[in-house]
């Protein structure tokens, strides 16, 4: 395995897998996108459509297929967490090998499950900071002035040198990629920023400009609370660093779950607040405003099911 002659699959070919994908293609290396029949024609046939003030407006050629038939360097994992099961049957253990297993998945409690199904020491979970779009099948819209990786292998014995190699290649494909020590730093400095954020922008239908305006008091104490919890976990805790951040962000920004919840998508709800109050749990950690904000959330989302039934 040398960083100028991968085999990368991306599973779930959308806003992150889809920008990944192209990026990878464009920068030579073999890339296999492994999604349903109809988005894998698609692929096959166009490609995959960038539009990106940071990287450009291009085409990237890319192989597709609906699930893995040989062994690759890496895969990628880009689904959403309520795809991951059916997905997973996408890359089937076997095949995969002595391959790297990349979960760019949001919450923390993902990691676990893919341990238990293919090699421990080859589960690599990531972090990605980006703002990436599905516009349609094939077409991605990068809408951020960044995008950046965080790429670990802690605390299973992932080769360093096999994640210094993926790490090299996709920094030369686009985004800025870092491998860190520390599985549950990496995940929960994620988390803390991306939960209150989607929480709150789901719960009232407001982008972020208007909730941290309008809701700044529970916007507040979701971050201290979600600090909490991180802190509890081994992860970092800095509220103040996280509201400024919140701050620095356009008013029109919207979060993921918002954007599902708005297309009547199945919500990450569980994997992002539910993982949340179950390591609260655990550790005895106090957390009232984010126990009524998710089951407002829950209440919300069954209402809307029941109406669709």
């Amino acid at each position: 395995m040398t960083d100028d002659d991968l085999t990368v699959a991306v599973l779930g070919p959308g806003g992150v897998g889809g920008l990944l994908a192209a990026l990878l293609a464009r920068a030579g290396h073999r890339v296999i996108c492994l999604a349903g029949d109809e988005t894998a024609g698609v692929l096959r046939t166009d490609g995959i459509r960038v539009h990106s003030a940071l990287f450009g407006d291009f085409t990237a050629r890319v192989e597709a297929d609906t699930v893995l038939r040989e062994p690759v360097d890496a895969c990628l994992v880009t689904v959403k967490h309520t795809a991951l099961d059916a997905a997973l049957d996408r890359v089937p253990a076997a095949v995969l090998g002595d391959g790297l297993l990349v979960p760019f998945l949001n919450g923390v409690e993902h990691p676990a499950i893919l341990r238990a199904r293919y090699r421990p020491e080859r589960v690599a979970p990531a972090v990605i900071r980006v703002e990436s779009t599905r516009a349609a099948r094939g077409v991605v819209d990068h809408g951020s002035p960044f995008a950046e990786i965080d790429l670990t292998g802690a605390p299973a014995p992932v080769p360093r040198a096999r994640l210094d190699v993926l790490a090299a290649a996709l920094s030369a494909a686009g985004p800025v990629t870092r491998v860190v020590d520390g599985e549950a730093a990496a995940l929960w400095a994620k988390m803390s920023f991306l939960a209150p954020f989607a929480l709150l922008t789901t719960r009232y239908g407001l982008p972020l400009g208007a909730v941290r305006e309008r809701h700044r008091e529970e916007l507040t104490a979701l971050v201290e609370e979600t600090a909490a919890v991180s802190r509890a976990c081994g992860g970092p805790a800095d509220p103040a660093r996280a509201l400024a951040r919140y701050d620095a962000f356009p008013p029109h920004t919207k979060s993921s779950m918002q954007r599902d919840a708005e297309s009547g998508r199945p919500l990450e709800l569980d994997a992002i607040g539910g993982a949340l109050l179950r390591a609260a749990e655990r550790h005895g950690v106090p957390v009232p405003v984010i126990a009524r904000v998710v089951r407002e959330l829950r209440e919300l989302r069954d209402s809307q099911d029941a109406v669709h039934r």
